[in-house]
């Protein structure tokens, strides 16, 4: 303490045990998929599996999708790449497999894309007929903020917007996906499947990112004009 009563700064070593260290910036839903090169590896597998088709035939094109989905798997773990977003792509990729195995038919590789963009549809726009939005109670519950917002009607309407847009982007997977489907474009079933992944899923976050910051803001509004507590 100098003469005038005064702290002098210091500097916190971070790399000292028991020393607290400073907040690590929250990842971004392209960081947290692996950046860029996360979604060429989403890709690979689909544009692998049409290839395969045109060339060798369904078995083989199963083989090769899978084969090509495992070797990802390996080269993040060999890179120390995060792994969630590669497994979750073999699992996807081992799934739609068994179904085109099963319906005979290279398109049946789409269905489980189809199927879940109508159950997720389905899901948020119930949630916003509840007046719970989805995209709110995701939030909350991944960001520690719990269900407050839902006492605050700005909050709320922010949410909802969030919510709508990302049923609007379900809505819109499945319906191109299932026309593509119908009309046997299964390589142009690919090239939607790509560019209405990740890539769309990401743009729609900001909606709910916007939403939640425009909450957080509101809620710490509220706070500061509740009554302290009597001393």
């Amino acid at each position: 303490m100098t003469e005038h009563g005064h702290h002098s700064p210091r500097t916190i070593n971070t790399d000292e045990p028991g020393k607290t260290s400073p907040t690590r910036p929250k990842q971004t839903p392209l960081e947290q998929m692996g950046g860029t090169t996360g979604l060429v590896y989403m890709g690979l597998p689909i544009v692998a599996f049409v290839l395969a088709n045109s060339a060798f035939g369904l078995t083989y094109a199963i083989c090769i999708a899978v084969g090509v989905a495992v070797a990802i798997s390996v080269l993040r773990l060999i890179r120390k790449e995060p792994l969630q977003p590669a497994l979750s792509g073999l699992f996807g990729v081992a799934v739609a497999s068994f179904v085109a195995w099963k319906t005979g038919s290279a398109k049946g590789f789409f269905l489980t894309g189809i199927w879940s963009n109508i159950a997720l549809a389905a899901i948020f726009l119930i949630s916003l007929l509840v007046r719970r939005p989805l995209a709110g109670v995701v939030w909350g519950a991944l960001n520690g903020s719990g269900t407050a917002w839902l006492q605050d009607k700005p909050s709320r309407r922010a949410y909802d917007i969030a919510t709508l847009t990302l049923t609007g982007v379900f809505t819109a997977r499945a319906a191109v996906w299932q026309w593509l489907y119908d009309d046997d474009r299964t390589g142009w079933l690919a090239v939607a499947r790509i560019l209405m992944g990740y890539p769309l899923l990401a743009l729609a976050f900001l909606t709910v990112l916007w939403a939640g910051r425009r909450s957080a803001k509101r809620l710490a509004a509220l706070a500061e004009q509740q009554p302290g507590p009597n001393v």
